[in-house]
């Protein structure tokens, strides 16, 4: 039931915004790109936060106007630093921290623009690539791992900086084509050519980018350091298809299929093998010691 009155809710407003961008196309614009970019969950209150965040060390760093927290647990030299995903926060990681600190190493995760304790209401990824950057010119990390369009992130991150602090990357249920994305929202909400078109144009106008000169395709053809792209097939809220994309053009991936773990690629079997890619031997040397 829930489900249905959701629905009913988007073709609504879609109904409405195509109405809107023949009256007042600029309100429609405004109105469409705040529904597409404002995250409905993911934010985390001070006062109410997850225990696994509240373990680390935090520090509050800035991007021009933009304050967000970063979580440090600390360890040896080696920096991993966790991109997290749409309406997700640094907390979802708590399943791979485990993993991650056999090895020794010190982690690293931060809150996405208008996510956790971060500041702002919009969400898009030029924003969280400057947020990024941020924190790998003051930790200098050497593995980047993303989930969702936290992976999406960290490919056009790498790809537009070309960061050579960063030796390797790992990619988990990453979306390809940011035309992909739009379209998928344009579908849910039943929203007309018009529409859509002054969405893409929000992008050129305010991002300098052409939606469909935003693909990971494009993005991985042009990234040098060795990567890990998993997707599982039974994925429903990004294509496996757009894994395929990414993969056919970074000669360094390596391409993981999985089955059965949905979108959150939460698993056991997984974190081993990154882990593995991540630290090749060592891995399994400190996990012995330990």
């Amino acid at each position: 039931m829930k489900k249905i009155s959701n629905l009913l809710l988007a073709k609504s407003i879609g109904l409405y915004i195509n109405l809107l961008s023949y009256v007042s196309p600029k309100k429609a614009s405004q109105l469409a790109y705040k529904f597409f970019s404002e995250p409905r969950t993911g934010k985390l209150f001070s006062d109410q936060m997850p225990e696994v965040l509240k373990n680390a060390k935090t520090e509050i760093l800035e991007m021009r106007e933009h304050q967000f927290p970063v979580y440090i647990w600390e360890g040896n030299d080696t920096y991993v630093l966790l991109v997290h995903g749409w309406e997700s926060n640094a907390s979802r990681w708590e399943n791979f921290l485990p993993y991650l600190k056999q090895s020794g190493c010190s982690i690293i995760a931060l809150d996405a623009p208008a996510h956790g304790l971060s500041s702002g209401r919009e969400f898009n990824v030029p924003r969280y690539a400057e947020f990024v950057d941020v924190v790998v010119e003051k930790y200098k990390p050497q593995f980047l791992i993303g989930h969702s369009m936290g992976g999406a992130t960290s490919l056009y991150y790498q790809h537009l900086y070309q960061n050579k602090a960063i030796e390797k990357m790992v990619l988990l249920g990453a979306p390809s084509d940011l035309q992909t994305l739009v379209l998928n929202y344009a579908k849910l909400l039943s929203l007309n050519m018009k529409t859509i078109s002054m969405i893409e144009n929000h992008f050129l106008e305010h991002f300098k980018i052409k939606v469909e000169e935003f693909s990971g395709k494009i993005f991985g053809s042009r990234i040098k350091v060795k990567g890990l792209i998993a997707h599982d097939i039974d994925d429903d809220v990004v294509s496996f298809e757009e894994a395929k994309k990414i993969v056919s053009s970074w000669k360094e991936a390596t391409f993981i299929e999985t089955r059965g773990l949905g979108h959150s690629m939460h698993d056991d079997i997984l974190y081993k093998k990154i882990c593995s890619f991540l630290f090749e031997g060592n891995y399994m040397d400190n996990k012995r010691a330990s």
